[in-house]
This record gives structure tokens, C-alpha cells and sequence, in this order.
């Protein structure tokens, strides 16, 4: 990914640029904060970051604006939503020495806040969007670190393929940095909607309660491992071992979930059906795991020769509302004519 530059529609009174980013899942994930206002996770996390799940951002700093305006998928943001996003503009602003408020418009071709990571592809797309209307001269690396600050899970989005990112005891040893590209492995991700609801509990909230689990010190010391045994069957291209991990951290963190205080229980007893059924066709000899964010919505992950029976198979289950299958996609990128 090149070095992000100045949007040529900058002009005397507006600076202004477009991005696009994609959702990630998280073959294991970020949940909980080594750092809660820096948004420093807690433990490493590799992901895939996704070619069909996408948002498109639009920064537009302006002189004669008194405050931000945020608008996504046609609603505009209002209360702590705006200020989140405010806070991070600022972060910008700061770097570029400019003062002006911001115009943002900003869209999602999937449901946000149901747990497909939203706020992962929002926040890249913002920070790379507001980098370049700004004309900030940042490094990749240095992208994902500021799309951190506003999501800890955006610093993955920032990059295609499978990615890693790193905690660390400061701002400048937690970012992500791609593994592989899009086109080392030939994975399905087939995306289970059994809720488009937006969830009671969002994820920064539940980041603060990872703690108050007695199994979260037990996790984040198994993640490690699991980290190990993901890089490795991603070097190797072993799927099953990398399904395994996959789903045994998605299990871990959902079992944190459901003994934080308060309690957090994101599955719908179609959720439940989704995994039920993805085990009973493994043991039928199809390769086919699951994974799940914060969220009821649940990720098959399959090889090739098995997507479209898998998907028919999990598309006729009740309740399911759609299946999104994806593979792994681009990094974030801007958009040069977004009217195209």
C-alpha cells in the first residue's frame, strides 16, 4: 500500500478526499484493552480482511462548518457516536495543524452493528480518507496506528489479506502489518446474517468488561499459542489447523463474554443452529468452521470446492437471512473520482 497523499478536490475552502476499506474477521480476536484509551488490545490478532464486505468514506473539511456532521448509511450520527468520531478527526486535525470541522458521509454495503466489524472498515476508511484530505504523509504503518485509535480492530482493515496486529506497551509498538496478500490462500468466508439488528451492547463497551471475567487472563495467555499455530498453518496452508484455532479462540472469547459482569450473550438460538450445523457437516467430511465476533452473526470458513453446497446447506436453515460469501480482499485505498 503506497503512501497516502492529498485528494486532488482539495481547494481554498475545502479539503477533501474518499476512501474505501473492507470489514475483517478475526481468526483470533481483539477483545479486551492492554490500554483502554489508547485502544491497545490486550493480546495479538491475525485476521483476514474481506474483498465483499466494504465501507466507502467521504472527508470533507470545510472552513464554514461550526461542527462536525456525521452521517452513515443515511443517518446522521448524534450524542457519544458523533463525539467518537470527532475525537478521532481531532487526531488528524492535530497532526495537520488545521482547525477546521469536518463533513462526513459514510456507507456500509452490509449491516453495521451486528458484529461483522463495522466499525473496523469505518474507522480505516475514516482515518485514510481524513489523511489524505489533509494531505498528511504517513506510512502505512502509521495509518493503521491512527485507525486503532478510533477502533482497535480498524488497524487490520487498513491492509488486504491476512493480517496481524500487535499490542504493545505503547501507541507506537501497536499497530498491523500484513502477512500475506489476497491471493495466498483461497478462502471462503461465508457470512451468516441471522440478525440485522444493531446489538445492545457495542463492542467498545464490551472491551472495558473482558476484564471483570476470571477467564480472561486464562485466554489471553491461550491466544498466544493460538497465534502461533495460525501462523504457521497460514505458512503452510493447513486448513484444518487453522479452523481449529479459529474456532477454538472464537469459543474462548464468547466464554469471557458470557462470564464478564455483566454478563454479555450475543447468540440467538439461530446463531446456535448455524454452529450446530457447521459441526455436523464437518463430521460428514466437509472442512468447515466457524467463527464468531461480537455479534450473533456467525463466519463459515471453507475451501473452495465445498462454498456453494455448504452455502445453499447453511442458506436453508430457519431463520437465516442471508449468506455473504467473501474471500479475502483489498487493504484500503482511496477512492481518486468517487462520482465513477
Amino acid at each position: 500500500m503506497e503512501t497516502i497523499r492529498v485528494h486532488p478536490c482539495s481547494s481554498a475552502s475545502q479539503l477533501q478526499a474518499t476512501a474505501e476499506a473492507g470489514a475483517n474477521i478475526a481468526l483470533t480476536k481483539y477483545w479486551g484493552n492492554a490500554d483502554p484509551d489508547l485502544r491497545i488490545p490486550a493480546n495479538d490478532s491475525v485476521s483476514i480482511t474481506l474483498d465483499r464486505v466494504r465501507t466507502v468514506t467521504t472527508v470533507a473539511f470545510r472552513a464554514d462548518l461550526p461542527e462536525d456532521e456525521v452521517t452513515v448509511d443515511g443517518r446522521p450520527l448524534v450524542g457519544p457516536a458523533r463525539e467518537r468520531v470527532s475525537r478521532h478527526l481531532d487526531l488528524l486535525r492535530g497532526l495537520a495543524g488545521v482547525s477546521w470541522r469536518a463533513r462526513v458521509v459514510s456507507e456500509n454495503n452490509f449491516p453495521a452493528g451486528a458484529g461483522i466489524a463495522a466499525s473496523a472498515s469505518g474507522f480505516a476508511a475514516l482515518t485514510l480518507a481524513g489523511a489524505a484530505a489533509l494531505g498528511l504523509d504517513l506510512s502505512p504503518r502509521d495509518l493503521s496506528r491512527l485507525a486503532r485509535r478510533g477502533s482497535g480492530s480498524a488497524a487490520r482493515s487498513v491492509f488486504g489479506g491476512f493480517v496481524l496486529l500487535h499490542t504493545g506497551a505503547r501507541d507506537e509498538d501497536a499497530f498491523a502489518e500484513p502477512l500475506h496478500g489476497p491471493d495466498w490462500w483461497d478462502i471462503w468466508d461465508l457470512i451468516v446474517i441471522v440478525s440485522r439488528a444493531e446489538k445492545a451492547v457495542p463492542s467498545s463497551e464490551g472491551h472495558h468488561l473482558a476484564p471483570t471475567s476470571a477467564l480472561h487472563q486464562a485466554r489471553v495467555a491461550r491466544v498466544a499459542e493460538l497465534n502461533r499455530q495460525l501462523l504457521d498453518a497460514l505458512a503452510r496452508r493447513d486448513f484444518a489447523a487453522l479452523g481449529q484455532a479459529a474456532e477454538e479462540d472464537a469459543l474462548l472469547m464468547h466464554a469471557v463474554m458470557m462470564t464478564s459482569r455483566p454478563s454479555l450473550i450475543y447468540w440467538l438460538p439461530e446463531t446456535v443452529a448455524v454452529m450446530h450445523r457447521v459441526q455436523a457437516r464437518r463430521r460428514a467430511g466437509i472442512p468447515a468452521y466457524f467463527t464468531i465476533d461480537a455479534g450473533p452473526n456467525v463466519h463459515v470458513l471453507t475451501l473452495p470446492p465445498y462454498r456453494e453446497s455448504l452455502q445453499a446447506d447453511l442458506r436453508a436453515l430457519p431463520g437465516v437471512q442471508d449468506v455473504i460469501p467473501c474471500r479475502p480482499g483489498p487493504g484500503g485505498r482511496i477512492i481518486p473520482n468517487p462520482a465513477e
